[in-house]
């Protein structure tokens, strides 16, 4: 999808960058409302209105089966972001995502050895040192089975490990499918990761989600060579992404995980400390390089982003209770004392 239309109008604007940034569907279905209300009539917005009506068609069918099932929500296809990060496990079906995710975030979700066992997102938390990656498990991608709200359930997410078995015969056609099927629903997965540096694609377009993701080869105890089939893989595929290898049997390459999502997603952590108190090195605020001072004070609270003059800093790139402004880049580790 291009660019973009020119010339739409600051309502429209608004409600856009408030749908975006809304977790709940009725509160994203009525802002979808308004900005197809906002939205210029003309040649040149058909797409973006088409875009729109099909989103208010998607929610307003999911709000409707939650409400037949008279469960209040229903099942949640929408999971909070929740720790450092948000990472979903993408894959078709039997690739053990779901033995995967409850051996990385101690969750007790169920997994079968038959395909399509998980039937909504599963959340759960991957411990990184002091800090904790939230790991969703999604159903499995595949035209039998087709997942109607893929595209809200990864509206959050910040990356994601598209999981393969390939001892698997077929592994390469599903895997390609599961990607095919995915585009189709707006969801694009894409090779670089923050930590590359490089700017978010797409975004100019609210409906279409881009995932950094990497190939997760799970089940490598059933493989000779994992290598060599991943070698495979790309060739027929012409699949760039990044790769990590793991088994769930054997435990090899699950403690990598973690750390491995943690670097190319960029995250810092800040430890925050009282005037004249040691600082609290136990629950370290999570951030994304390239953030600064005033992030931080965001997430201390309103009050304090409002009214901060300065900070002081210890940390490897400032020499120790250096004062700062609020626009002072953070890193990995720093301590900030906030002065309000």
């Amino acid at each position: 999808m291009g660019a973009m239309p020119a010339n739409l109008s600051p309502e429209y604007k608004a409600a856009e960058a408030a749908y975006r940034r809304a977790r709940d569907s009725q509160e994203r279905l009525d802002l979808l409302r308004e900005m197809l209300r906002a939205v210029p009539k003309h040649k040149g917005t058909d797409h973006l209105q088409a875009d729109i009506k099909t989103r208010i068609k998607e929610l307003t069918a999911e709000l409707s089966a939650q409400r037949k099932t008279g469960v209040r929500g229903g099942p949640p296809t929408f999971i909070r972001p929740d720790g450092a990060a948000q990472v979903v496990l993408l894959g078709p079906p039997n690739t053990g995502k779901s033995a995967l995710h409850a051996r990385l975030t101690g969750s007790h979700a169920q997994e079968g050895p038959y395909p399509f066992t998980t039937q909504y997102p599963q959340p759960g938390m991957l411990p990184v040192d002091d800090v904790a990656i939230q790991l969703i498990d999604l159903p499995s991608v595949s035209a039998r089975h087709p997942i109607p709200w893929i595209g809200n359930a990864v509206q959050a997410a910040d990356g994601a490990l598209l999981v393969l078995d390939l001892a698997e015969p077929g592994c390469v056609e599903q895997t390609v499918e599961a990607v095919a099927l995915l585009a189709e629903r707006k969801v694009m997965l894409v090779e670089e990761w923050p930590a590359d540096g490089g700017e978010p694609p797409g975004e100019g377009d609210p409906f279409t989600t881009y995932l950094p993701t990497a190939l997760l080869v799970h089940k490598t105890d059933r493989l000779d060579d994992p290598e060599g089939e991943l070698a495979v893989l790309r060739d027929l595929t012409g699949y760039a992404f990044a790769a990590l290898c793991a088994s769930t049997t054997t435990g090899s390459g699950l403690g990598d995980i973690g750390g491995w999502l943690f670097d190319r997603l960029g995250v810092v952590r800040v430890y925050t400390k009282v005037p004249g108190k040691p600082p609290d090195m136990n629950r370290p605020f999570t951030l994304r390089a390239g953030q600064t001072v005033q992030d931080v004070a965001e997430q201390v609270h309103r009050d304090v982003a409002g009214s901060l003059k300065y900070a002081r800093i210890w940390g490897e790139s400032s020499f120790d209770g250096q004062q700062v402004g609020r626009d002072h880049q953070i890193v990995d580790g720093d301590v900030l004392e906030l002065h309000a």
